[in-house]
C-alpha cells in the first residue's frame, strides 16, 4: 500500500460506473463486536452530499460513493474497539485514496476488471477504496474488491483478515490519541502522508449526514429502525446445545392445556445457555412483556424486506443488549431462561416478515428455507457495552 503517486483530484469525483443497491457488510460475527454503537446505525443513504474540505476545496459525492461510505461506516460500528472516532479516520483513508470508489486495477491485476467497480485505477498494484496491494499481504484480487473485506482489514485487530500483518488501525498502538490523519497514515503507509488531514470534515460530514439514533418502537412503520442487509443468517442457539419441542402451529397449551396457536419455536436447552441474533440488525426491544416474560426484539433487513425476530423467556439477567444497539449476526445477546408463560429453560423464537407487530411464520421453517447457519458452541461474542443505551 507504499504510494508513489496521489491519485488526481480530477479523477475523484466521476460518475460511478454502477450504482450499489445495499450496504455490505461482511462481518464474521464470531469477530464482531463485543460492544457496537448504536450511534452508528446507518439510515437513508442519500443521493448525494456536498461538503468541504480543511483547504476549502468543494466536493459532491455520489450515492454509490455514499453506500460505501455506509459500508465502512456499519463494519466500524460492529467492531469491537473503534467507534466514531475509528471510522472517521477510515472515512479520511478511502476519501483520500479512491474518492470513496471502488477501483480496479487492470494494468496490474486484469482480472480485477471482472468484479463490480466504480472505475480503473492505476496507482501501480493497488486495490480498491483503501488501495490495498495484494503483494503486501492485504488480500486476494476477489477480496479486495469487495468494499466490507477492505473495511474490516483497514480496521485490523486481532480478528482482522489482515492479522498480524499488515496493521490495521486497532493494530497501531496508541492510535486513539494520534491526529486522525497521522493515525490513516500509520495505517496506509503512503509516500504523501499529509494528504488525510484535508478530508476530516468532509469523513465528519459523511458520518453525521448518514448515521441517526436507531428509532425505538415495536411496530409499524413510523418506529421501525433503517439496517443494512444482513450478510449471513444464523441458527440461534449453538449446535448441539438444543432440543426442538414445542413447534409453530395449533397445539394444547402446556400449562392451562386450553387450544391455542402458538406463534413461535421452541427450542429446549440448559439454563444460561447463549442466544445468538439470528442476523445482523437492530433492537428495537429488551425487557419484560407478559406471557413472554423477558423478550428481546430485533429488526432486520432480508432480501430487501424488514423481519423482526423475537427471542423469548430470558431471565431479568440474561439480556446482554439494550434498545438501540446494533448487533452482528451470531452475537451472543441474551441466555436461555423460563420466565413469563413458561414451563422450563427454552428459547421462544418468533419470526416477522414485515417487521414487529405482523403476523409471525414458522421460525424453524424460515430459517431453513433462507439457509440459516449452524454456530459453534463457544463461537459467539457477549455485548458487553456499559455507556448510554449499551447492554445490561
Amino acid at each position: 500500500m507504499r504510494k508513489l503517486a496521489a491519485l488526481a483530484v480530477a479523477l475523484l469525483f466521476f460518475a460511478p460506473a454502477t450504482v450499489l443497491l445495499g450496504v455490505a457488510t461482511l462481518v464474521n460475527p464470531s469477530a464482531s463486536a463485543a460492544c457496537v454503537s448504536g450511534s452508528l446505525v446507518v439510515g437513508p443513504i442519500p443521493d448525494s452530499l456536498t461538503a468541504t474540505t480543511k483547504d476549502g476545496t468543494t466536493i459532491t459525492l455520489n450515492r454509490t460513493q455514499l453506500t460505501h461510505a455506509a459500508t465502512i461506516i456499519t463494519v466500524g460500528g460492529q467492531t469491537a474497539g473503534v467507534g466514531r472516532p475509528g471510522v472517521v479516520i477510515a472515512l479520511m483513508a478511502a476519501l483520500t485514496e479512491s474518492s470513496l470508489r471502488m477501483l480496479a486495477n487492470t494494468g496490474a491485476y486484469p482480472e480485477s476488471g471482472d468484479f463490480p467497480n466504480d472505475g480503473n485505477g492505476a496507482d501501480h498494484d493497488s486495490l480498491g477504496l483503501f488501495q490495498m496491494r495484494p503483494a503486501s499481504g492485504w488480500g486476494t484480487v476477489a477480496e479486495l474488491m469487495d468494499s466490507g473485506y477492505q473495511s474490516r482489514a483497514f480496521y485490523g485487530g486481532p480478528t482482522g483478515p489482515n492479522h498480524p500483518s499488515p496493521r490495521g488501525l486497532l493494530d497501531i498502538p496508541g492510535w486513539q490519541s494520534m491526529d486522525p490523519g497521522s493515525a490513516a497514515q500509520a495505517v496506509e503507509v503512503s509516500a504523501y502522508p499529509d494528504r488525510y488531514q484535508n478530508y476530516q470534515p468532509v469523513a465528519e460530514a459523511i458520518l453525521t449526514a448518514l448515521t441517526r439514533p436507531a428509532r425505538t418502537g415495536t411496530g409499524g412503520d413510523g418506529g421501525a429502525p433503517v439496517v443494512p442487509e444482513t450478510h449471513r443468517l444464523v441458527f440461534p442457539l449453538p449446535e448441539g446445545t438444543w432440543t426442538r419441542t414445542s413447534p409453530f402451529g395449533w397445539r394444547d397449551d402446556p400449562i392451562t392445556g386450553e387450544r391455542r396457536f402458538h406463534s413461535g419455536s421452541d427450542f429446549a436447552a440448559g439454563d444460561g445457555t447463549p442466544i445468538l441474533a439470528v442476523g445482523d440488525g437492530v433492537v428495537t426491544f429488551a425487557g419484560s412483556n407478559g406471557g413472554y416474560g423477558n423478550l428481546i426484539i430485533i429488526e432486520h433487513t432480508v432480501g430487501g424486506q424488514r423481519v423482526a425476530s423475537y427471542y423469548a423467556h430470558m431471565w431479568d439477567s440474561g439480556i446482554h443488549v439494550a434498545v438501540g444497539e446494533t448487533v452482528a449476526a451470531g452475537q451472543h445477546i441474551g441466555d436461555v431462561g423460563s420466565s413469563g408463560h413458561s414451563t422450563g429453560p427454552h428459547l421462544h423464537l418468533e419470526i416477522h416478515p414485515g417487521g414487529a407487530g405482523q403476523p409471525a411464520v414458522d421460525a424453524d421453517v424460515w430459517l431453513t428455507e433462507h439457509g440459516a447457519e449452524g454456530v459453534a458452541a463457544g463461537d459467539t461474542t457477549l455485548a458487553s457495552c456499559t455507556a448510554s443505551g449499551g447492554a445490561r
